[in-house]
């Protein structure tokens, strides 16, 4: 992990809390330290960090550089170091350039994925802003005695690693997103043969089995990893910390919202797919994939019926979709796969789901 902490290196205190951390974290991680812009804009490009950690909410180069980390994909977490507490606040001169101030102190504080309060009165005072859920209290082990060094050290860094495994989607190359779409074919077929010409080697990633934790689709994945052979990291993926979305709840089995198959296979199939119409969610396009695999539907009764619903054409991008997130085979598609603006919005939809 890399991370970098840029802070006023005119506030004693702030700079003894930044040197704590980075000399306590040394073997941990690469840490670097930026107290001016310069060295903030050299370190953003040369070091590319993982995490950067900004200190204090008074400095515009602490401001500006927490956007450049986000432009390229860094993710900010934030100590406010008691500077937006109420009295802090009203002892700066209010005016226009106060005014500027708290419209970029508060886009900074906003886009960050973890905000660091030193104190529970701080974190009381920061919660009503209500500019970011996502809180952390830390106790400063510079000022008081209620907490040692290690303890500040390892509480910090557990939140960097929270960060870390938080939306791991957005972390993985296209060559995961390759390898995931594999693993889940295999896991939905419970054959490799399936693959066809498709190579799958090498080891699975952390951030593939929490993404998979976190979408409800571990069973798919460790059964697809199992059949192929493939290394992957011990970790109890239900135990991790991670931030989700306010909106977030873990996928439910499709049968949990649309009731249990009863009937025939294409009235099942009509309630699978209206249901992705109103939330795609890959936990039921996989479930969706099981059903194309049964060789008891009848392709035209199921083409009327979809017609009949207004459901022809999302099914179409339903398929170009299948195709990519699951490797669905053209001969299981009863229509033939559409790739348009508004697949592109399903797109967005599955991509997006984690997303702080």
């Amino acid at each position: 992990m890399k991370v970098l902490h840029i802070y006023p290196g005119s506030d004693s205190m702030i700079t003894r809390h930044v040197k704590m951390l980075a000399e306590g974290m040394r073997h941990s991680a690469d840490i670097r330290t930026a107290d001016n812009g310069t060295t903030a804009r050299q370190l953003l490009r040369e070091m590319e960090p993982d995490i950067v950690h900004c200190h204090g909410c008074w400095q515009y180069f602490v401001a500006r550089a927490a956007s450049s980390a986000i432009r390229q994909d860094a993710r900010v977490v934030l100590t406010l170091h008691g500077q937006l507490e109420p009295w802090e606040i009203s002892r700066h001169n209010v005016g226009d350039k106060m005014c500027k101030s708290l419209l970029w102190q508060r886009e900074a504080v906003n886009r960050a994925y973890a905000v660091i309060t030193l104190g529970r009165l701080e974190r009381e005072n920061f919660s009503h802003l209500g500019w970011n859920p996502r809180i952390e209290e830390i106790h400063n082990a510079v000022i008081t005695n209620t907490i040692s060094l290690e303890s500040m050290v390892s509480q910090t860094f557990a939140v960097y690693q929270k960060v870390m495994d938080s939306n791991t989607l957005e972390q993985m190359d296209e060559t995961e997103c390759r390898q995931l779409a594999a693993i889940l074919k295999v896991g939905i077929t419970g054959d490799r043969r399936w693959l066809g010409d498709e190579t799958v080697s090498g080891h699975v990633s952390r951030q593939l089995l929490i993404y998979a934790e976190h979408e409800g689709i571990r069973n798919y994945v460790d059964y697809g990893i199992n059949i192929l052979g493939l290394s992957a990291p011990l970790i109890d993926t239900e135990k991790i910390a991670a931030y989700m979305p306010p909106t977030y709840t873990r996928p439910k089995p499709i049968k949990e919202i649309i009731g249990e198959y009863k009937g025939k296979e294409i009235d099942y199939l009509l309630r699978m797919i209206a249901q992705l119409q109103k939330a795609p969610l890959l936990l039921h396009l996989i479930e969706l994939t099981r059903e194309l695999y049964r060789d008891n539907i009848h392709d035209e009764q199921l083409v009327a019926a979809l017609e009949e619903r207004s459901l022809l054409t999302f099914t179409q991008r339903l398929m170009q979709v299948l195709s990519e997130q699951v490797l669905l085979d053209e001969g299981y598609m009863p229509v033939d796969p559409i790739d348009d603006r508004q697949t592109n919005r399903i797109r967005k939809i599955l991509t997006n789901h984690l997303k702080i």
